[in-house]
């Protein structure tokens, strides 16, 4: 067994988490998500504004997209399922928001907002990559 072998070893082992990490991690990134979205149904005709000052087509379906994908997203991280599948559409929609949302690069706020939601989207990859974890439906449906 090579040095490079036994690294890979226990990288994998290490992908199948007994422990309580995964859940921590969902419930962090799910936090993010349900309190913006809580947010957008506390304020949803200032919310159909912004998106319709960015320019986006049919602001009211944007808006219930965003609620479903957020609230619904983030509930869904929590519990642990279709976690694969419900990273991966978060991922997307939260590269997409910073594309549309935050590419004023010319305003360092909106630089820092775009990395932010580059590295969420970093951290629900992991979670596409690797699963929710022990603490989850998706393990005890298996």
């Amino acid at each position: 067994m090579t040095t490079q072998t036994a690294y890979n070893d226990a990288a994998v082992a290490g992908t199948h988490t007994t422990g309580p990490g995964a859940l921590i991690s969902r419930v962090l990134l799910a936090a993010l998500f349900l309190i913006a979205g809580i947010g957008k149904l506390a304020a949803p005709a200032g919310t159909i504004a912004y998106i319709t000052a960015a320019g986006l087509p049919l602001p009211a379906v944007a808006y219930a997209v965003a609620l479903l994908i957020e609230v619904g997203g983030g509930v869904l991280l929590i519990l642990g399922y279709r976690t694969r599948l419900v990273a991966a559409v978060m991922a997307v929609f939260t590269v997409v928001t910073a594309l549309v949302f935050h590419s004023a690069w010319s305003d360092a706020n909106q630089q820092v907002n775009f990395l932010k939601n580059l590295a969420i989207a970093g951290g629900l990859l992991q979670l596409v990559l690797h699963g929710a974890g022990a603490y989850s439906i998706d393990r005890r449906v298996r």
